[in-house]
Parts: structure tokens; C-alpha cells; sequence
């Protein structure tokens, strides 16, 4: 599919809605716009959330960690090696 799109004087460019549903681009969606010997290439970015952890959290995760530690250590009782 081909289109023509217009560039504004502020540098947005509008995909057209069928164009938008053909390739599953919806609305916030980030694209990484890339130079090509061709031409200009829009593809998808891709995004993945990250979550930032505060102290609160950290400490649930030593606490939670320290748990199963505790409980690793009342149900296996540590095996000495022993050379073959």
C-alpha cells in the first residue's frame, strides 16, 4: 500500500487511518523512523515497562528471600561432597 503523506512545518506527519489498521499501529505506539539508501523506514520500537524499586520493595524482597532461605535450610540438609 501506498500513500503520500505531508510533512508540517513542525516535522509531524499523519498516517492515514487505513494505513494505521492495516499495520496494527494504534494510538501512543512508538515507531523508530531509520535512513535507508531506499529511503525513510518506519517500524515498530519496541517498549517494555520496567519497574523502579523502592526501599519498601527491596526490603520485601530480602524478607521474602531470606524466607525461603530459612525454609531450604529446615527441609534439605546440606550434602558434603565427596570425592569419586
Amino acid at each position: 500500500m501506498k500513500t503520500t503523506l505531508t510533512v508540517t512545518d513542525r516535522g509531524t506527519i499523519t498516517l492515514p487511518a487505513r494505513l494505521r489498521r492495516r499495520l496494527g499501529i494504534k494510538a501512543d505506539d512508538q515507531l523508530i523512523a531509520e535512513a535507508t539508501p531506499d529511503g525513510l523506514l518506519l517500524r515498530p520500537a519496541v517498549t517494555l515497562p520496567i519497574e523502579l524499586y523502592g526501599e519498601a520493595r527491596v526490603a520485601e524482597f530480602d524478607a521474602a528471600e531470606a524466607e525461603l532461605g530459612a525454609f531450604y535450610r529446615r527441609k534439605r540438609p546440606l550434602r558434603r561432597r565427596t570425592s569419586p
